[in-house]
């Protein structure tokens, strides 16, 4: 990977920059993507963020072996400390868990100010984030789930908008596995729920079986609920 030919993932983040973009990725590693895009012609100019020493340097030195320093400004900070507000229009945060982004996202609300686009791709969690947008006012407006190297990646694309619009119809279930991927209903989309389904039955088999604890009982609650809701969009018969 380098900042002409990205991994399958990053370059599925990419396709999603709208042209002429003013970008921020947050987390950048090694500086490819914003190195990428530009040179692909999707952004005017960019900011890599890294809050670590070693990847920061790793952009900084990437930056400059591509001759990119008019274009890209790798800095150091800690989530959206990065930028200032009205400073970018699109911000993509990429290869984290939900819950991490969720937190950046929220600590850095008022750096959103000028935003345009939200690119997000969490390793796990997706749900956190589609409840964060949900609650301040992003309307989702496109999902991609996808495979690479075995493991599952979803990607989520939001505006400022009507965020209720994507879950007029089975709220519960669509924020959990994503209202665009759940109509879409890929092969890879169905392999990770009934992965998951499999997953949490034994767990709540196992729980059953178990002391009768308040937590136990908050447990099997929960996972008989996202069992419910995966075998409705799957379209499994209850067992």
């Amino acid at each position: 990977m380098n900042e002409l030919k990205l991994s399958k993932r990053l370059e599925a983040v990419a396709s999603y920059i709208p042209k002429g973009s003013i970008l921020a990725d947050i987390g950048s590693d090694h500086g490819y993507l914003p190195c990428y895009a530009y040179l692909q012609g999707m952004i005017e100019k960019g900011i890599a963020g890294e809050v670590v020493e070693g990847p920061f340097q790793s952009a900084v030195q990437q930056v400059r072996k591509t001759e990119l320093d008019h274009a890209i400004e790798v800095r150091k900070g800690d989530g959206l400390e990065v930028i200032s507000p009205n400073e970018v229009t699109c911000i993509t945060i990429a290869g984290m868990g939900g819950t991490l982004i969720q937190s950046i996202l929220e600590k850095g609300k008022e750096k959103l100010a000028g935003v345009q686009t939200l690119i997000l791709q969490p390793n796990i969690g997706a749900k956190k984030i589609r409840e964060w947008l949900l609650e301040n006012g992003w309307e989702l407006i496109a999902e991609q789930i996808l495979l690479e190297d075995g493991r599952i990646y979803e990607i989520l694309v939001a505006e400022r908008g009507e965020s209720q619009k994507p879950y007029t119809f089975n709220k519960g279930a669509y924020l959990l596995v994503g209202p665009f991927l759940a109509k879409e209903k890929n092969d890879v989309f169905v392999q990770k729920w009934t992965h998951e389904l499999a997953h949490w039955k034994k767990i709540v088999a196992q729980l059953e079986v178990a002391a009768k604890t308040e937590a136990n009982e908050a447990k099997m609650k929960e996972l008989g609920e996202n069992i419910r809701f995966v075998e409705e969009v799957l379209g499994v018969e209850n067992s």
